[in-house]
């Protein structure tokens, strides 16, 4: 357990900071205001934590919902050479003059 929450909350804050920061930002006001019976702070903290996960909410039903374009490979060499092939070479077996 205790390995795998840091690595989920790592996976989450990478794909989405800003609406990750929000509810961090919201939870941290309503515990605050919770506790000290500031009323207004919590209302604002689950406010912010409410509107941050229905967009989360939201983002994650339009990326369903779009349909998969396929995948286009560029090539930037072409699949046969233009040019001919080179001569192969051969290693002659007589010795150098001296």
């Amino acid at each position: 357990m205790n390995a795998v929450l840091p690595r989920f909350l790592k996976s989450t804050y990478r794909k989405e900071p800003l609406i990750s920061v929000l509810i961090t930002m919201g939870a941290i006001d309503a515990l605050i205001g919770g506790l000290n019976d500031s009323w207004s702070l919590f209302a604002f903290g689950l406010g912010t934590t409410g509107i941050a996960l229905a967009f989360k909410l939201w983002r994650f039903q339009q990326r369903r919902s779009l349909p998969e374009e396929p995948v286009v490979l560029q090539h930037y060499l072409p699949s046969r050479s233009s040019s001919a092939p080179l001569p192969m070479l051969s290693i002659s077996k007589k010795k150098p003059p001296l």
